[in-house]
Formats: C-alpha cells, structure tokens, sequence
C-alpha cells in the first residue's frame, strides 16, 4: 500500500543524513540559537527545519509497485514531477516565466553538497529558476522504498550560521546555499502541500 506522510515541525532543528558526522555542526552555535540536531535514516547532506518554512512530505512505495523502479535515480522521478505540477499549480500565471525543472540527469555535486543539501542537485529534485526549491533522499528495503522530500519556502543560508570551523568557511557555505528555496513563499504553504496530495498518483 503507498503511503504519504505530511510533517509539521513546531520547533527548529537541523537534520542530518544517516553518515553525516555530527561534527559538521557548532555545539555551542545550535545551542545558543535553540536548534535542536537530529538524524535521519536516509543519506544527503543537512536540512534545517523551521516551523512555517518548508512542505516535508515523505512517501512509501512498496517493493512491488509500479512507481518502484529498481532505479534509485529514476525512482525519484515520479515524485519530482508532481512537486513541479504542484508548484506551477500554485504559481499560477507565473508559472511559464517560472522555469520549473524536474532534474533527469547525473547529480550536481559541490564541495558543500555532501555537508548541505540545498548546495546540490540530485536525481527527480526542482529547480525553479535555477533555484533548488525540492531536495530528496531514499532509504530502501525488502519491503520497499522510503522517500524523504522537503520544498523549501524561503531561502537557506541561515543553517551555514550553524556549522562548525571558522567564519569563512561558514561565508563561503552561505554562498552556496545563496540559490535556494522560493524566497519569501511561506504563505503558499497550505495550498501547495494540498495541490501535492491531489497530485500524488
């Protein structure tokens, strides 16, 4: 049976992938601003969770199903796809000028794209403009295939405040997170998680 779960978070926190080190993040900076670090069971770099700020989503698709290709890369595709419908939905009029984009090629690494993952670009993710609006991760087992997915509604630098080292390297990963998220959005929340769920096959 497919499944789709909506989360609501009502408190701030960073959430990183199944291997990430929890080094990549300041103690002292997560407790000083409240944010709580939590992992995850699917791979990818780091997400921050704001309440307000961003639509997760995640879906079950059992082993046997027709949407569950034995590709990791295509099986994102499906997903990516409604989450583009959705958002030009949503947009409305705007949405031609939009340039919404559904990536069916290899991933976009950066030197911050295993560490943060609005710095890269993966397989079924949006882009909107060139903007990275849905990031994605998957775990998998006999019984079928978790996906993770987050739109994300503002932009987001903030998480680089978080991370461990020194200024300058949070600088240069607040520039590579500089192209992310539809800036200012939060109030399309409500409507896009619904036009989603209509969406989803």
């Amino acid at each position: 049976m497919r499944l789709a779960c909506v989360s609501v978070p009502d408190d701030a926190a960073v959430v990183i992938g199944s291997t990430q080190p929890v080094a990549d993040f300041d103690d002292g900076r997560l407790a000083a601003a409240g944010v709580a670090l939590v992992r995850r069971r699917s791979g990818g770099g780091a997400v921050l969770l704001v309440p307000g700020r961003q639509i997760w989503v995640d879906v079950f698709v059992p082993s046997d199903d027709e949407l569950a290709d034995p590709d990791i890369g295509r099986s994102f595709y499906w997903l990516g796809d409604a989450f583009a419908r959705a958002i030009a939905n949503v947009l409305g009029t705007a949405a031609g000028e939009a340039e919404i984009e559904v990536r069916r090629a290899p991933v976009e690494t950066t030197p911050w794209s295993k560490v943060l993952c609005y710095a890269g670009l993966g397989a079924g993710e949006v882009t909107v403009a060139g903007r990275k609006v849905v990031g994605m991760s998957q775990r998998r087992d006999r019984s079928g295939a978790w996906i993770h997915s987050m739109a994300l509604l503002d932009g987001a630098p903030e998480i680089a405040d978080l991370l461990a080292g020194d200024a300058a390297c949070r600088a240069r990963a607040r520039v590579a997170l500089g192209h992310a998220g539809l800036r200012h959005c939060e109030h399309i929340a409500g409507a896009l998680t619904a036009d989603l769920l209509d969406l989803l096959p």
